[in-house]
C-alpha cells in the first residue's frame, strides 16, 4: 500500500511566506487544497482544528507538494510544528481501495491518527508511524 507516492506534506508556520519562497525557486504554481465532498465518517483528534488548517498544493512532475499551516487549535500538525519546527509531516500514498489499505495497516499493527471516508469510497487514513518511520504515512483514494 505504500508504493505509489501521491504527495509530500510539509508543515509550515507561515503559509504565505512558504509559498512565496517555493515559487521564487520555480516550484508551483500553488492552489488551494480542494476539500471535496463531505465525509460520511470523519474521525480526527480535533474537527475544529482540522477545519482551521490551511493548505496550498503544487502539482509537480512526479508528485504533489502540499504545504500545511495549522491553526492555533490543538492538532497533531500543530504539535509537530511546536515541537520540531517546520518540516515533512507526512507522505501520502494513493491506493486503489481505502478500506482494504486501512485493514492492511491494522494487520501490520499500525495505529490510526485520523481517517475520513466519503460515500464514493474516497478519503484518507493517517497511520501513526512517526516513531518508526520518522513521518506519518497516509493512504488516500
Amino acid at each position: 500500500m505504500f508504493q505509489r507516492l501521491h504527495h509530500v506534506c510539509v508543515v509550515v508556520a507561515d503559509l504565505g511566506r512558504a509559498v512565496a519562497y517555493y515559487e521564487s525557486l520555480g516550484v508551483g504554481p500553488f492552489f488551494d487544497y480542494p476539500k471535496g465532498t463531505a465525509y460520511i465518517e470523519f474521525d480526527v483528534p480535533n474537527p475544529a482544528a482540522s477545519a482551521a488548517m490551511r493548505y496550498k498544493c503544487a502539482d509537480l512532475d512526479n508528485f504533489q507538494l502540499q504545504l500545511c499551516q495549522p491553526g492555533d487549535l490543538d492538532s497533531p500538525q500543530k504539535r509537530f510544528l511546536d515541537s520540531r519546527g517546520e518540516g515533512v509531516y507526512h507522505l501520502g500514498f494513493e491506493v486503489a481501495d481505502l478500506l482494504t489499505a486501512q485493514n492492511a495497516g491494522a494487520e501490520l499493527g499500525l495505529g490510526v491518527i485520523a481517517r475520513g471516508l466519503r460515500a464514493d469510497g474516497t478519503g484518507f487514513c493517517y497511520f501513526d508511524t512517526r516513531d518508526d518511520a520518522g513521518v506519518v504515512l497516509e493512504v488516500r483514494r
